[in-house]
């Protein structure tokens, strides 16, 4: 593929339903919060909960859950006390996903944007991905998480890029927001939300990338 150009000098990745299929370990997490509290798991139907807790920044959760309640507080405090380490089982790499970067690496900059706070760097070198990012922007790096664009504007800063120059790969309402308000070309990742296109596995990206 060397005779070939990307078209952007940076791709950027989300990871939770992007990098990692890890829908599972959220609700390990947030449901081992409830059982401390004594109270009931999040129910699996209620679609605007998965969205939450499989999008938004801990703090945006937390706040979605506990808002205004008196166990507040005490929710923060355990939920801190959870570790990557007890969730790592629960995920998984999405199927493709490292055989598209090989292909990536070395034709533009490779980064990630998340809304995961610490836990990154651990999963980058759990599931085998050290050495392809150039930037990981978390949540812990913000004021604004997405899907304010501040993590993105961040990245593009680093490179020293356009918006136009980038794309950002996503799967959440989240991350097209993001993208959206920060000018960068954003591709849907297994969702039908708008984007310059939607695709099913991580192979496709290679065909929008390369002109």
């Amino acid at each position: 593929m060397n005779e070939l150009k990307s078209r952007y000098k940076v791709v950027i990745y989300d990871c939770d339903g992007v990098i990692l299929d890890s829908i599972e370990s959220n609700y390990v997490f947030y449901n081992r919060v409830m059982g401390f509290l004594g109270r009931p798991e999040i129910n699996r139907n209620n679609n605007e909960a998965k969205r939450v807790l499989h999008t938004y920044s801990f703090n945006d959760v937390m706040e979605y859950f506990f808002n205004g309640d008196l166990q507040r507080e005490e929710a923060f405090k355990f939920a801190k006390t959870i570790h990557y380490r007890d969730l790592a089982p629960y995920m998984r790499m999405e199927e493709g996903f490292v055989s598209a970067l090989d292909q990536l690496k070395g034709h533009t900059s490779l980064a990630i944007c998340t809304n995961r706070a610490t836990s990154m760097e651990m999963i980058i070198e759990d599931f085998g991905l050290t050495g392809y990012f150039e930037y990981v922007m978390t949540a812990s790096q913000v004021t604004h998480p997405k899907p304010h664009p501040e993590p993105l504007l961040k990245v593009l800063d680093y490179f020293g890029v356009e918006p136009k120059e980038a794309l950002f790969i996503g799967d959440g309402e989240v991350d097209m927001q993001s993208a959206k308000s920060a000018g960068v070309p954003f591709i849907s990742y297994k969702s039908n939300l708008p984007s310059l296109a939607c695709i099913q596995h991580h192979a496709e990206i290679v065909h929008h990338v390369f002109k």
